[in-house]
């Protein structure tokens, strides 16, 4: 089902854009406003709503109707995780507790603290 929602909205998507690119802009009639014979019309200088007006409207129609289906099938979605087929990870192993006795203190360097300086008594 979802393939297929998938497949309508991006056809939709396509569709949606090459209407409204086909459309003209507001300002290519201008003789309209200057009093041109189109807008002795009934509906005004801007005509009764087009072909791409109507399919543009259905196809932004259909446009929220697969975004929103998809985001609730997505919000929605039941099955196995990513993560389930992969195994487990390994366990790791503490390092051993310090004796009392062991200190990390570094040791003294040669001639320092209790050694001598080498003279005999």
């Amino acid at each position: 089902m979802s393939i297929f929602l998938v497949v309508i909205h991006i056809i939709v998507c396509i569709a949606l854009i090459l209407i409204v690119l086909l459309q003209t802009g507001k300002g290519s009639d201008m003789g309209a406003a200057f009093g041109g014979g189109s807008s002795h019309t009934v509906f005004g200088s801007a005509g009764a709503s087009t072909f791409l007006t109507k399919a543009t409207t259905v196809a932004a129609v259909v446009f929220m109707i697969t975004s929103l289906g998809l985001a609730y099938m997505s919000g929605h979605k039941t099955g196995e995780s990513v993560i389930t087929g992969t195994p487990p990870a390994p366990i790791e192993q503490k390092a051993a507790p310090e004796s009392p006795n062991n200190t990390n203190t570094p040791a003294a360097p040669a001639g320092t603290g209790d050694q001598t300086s080498g003279k005999t008594s």
